[in-house]
């Protein structure tokens, strides 16, 4: 079903989320998430996926040299990591007591934050 008005995909992580990766080189590691990229579906996690950028010497930085820092990952290869038991989980959305369309853990059934 297509959005009417914010026309961004609802995606099942947020900034400041744990997450747990489940593909790739980096699989099973935990991190935080510092940034989502929704128009390309993907994330920012601290300390995963990290690459290596080579930096020309320029006037700002004389010194160049050779930068690691983190890439960006499908959010298809996330699963959020639920705060109260610390399990990766698959994520719902269902209303709460005051109204409000809320994220939920689907393995324990409680609101994720």
């Amino acid at each position: 079903m297509e959005r009417k008005f914010n026309k961004q995909p609802k995606l099942h992580i947020r900034k400041g989320d744990t997450v747990k990766v489940i593909a790739g080189d980096d699989k099973g590691k935990t991190g935080k998430v510092l940034e989502v990229i929704p128009a390309k579906n993907r994330a920012i996690i601290e300390g995963i996926n990290i690459v290596t950028k080579h930096e020309k010497p320029s006037a700002g930085k004389p010194e160049g040299g050779i930068k690691k820092t983190e890439g960006s990952v499908h959010i298809s290869n996330l699963m959020v990591v639920n705060p109260a038991t610390g399990n990766a989980t698959r994520v719902g959305r269902k209303m709460n007591d005051k109204g409000k369309l809320q994220r939920y853990s689907k393995k324990t059934g409680e609101f994720i934050n």
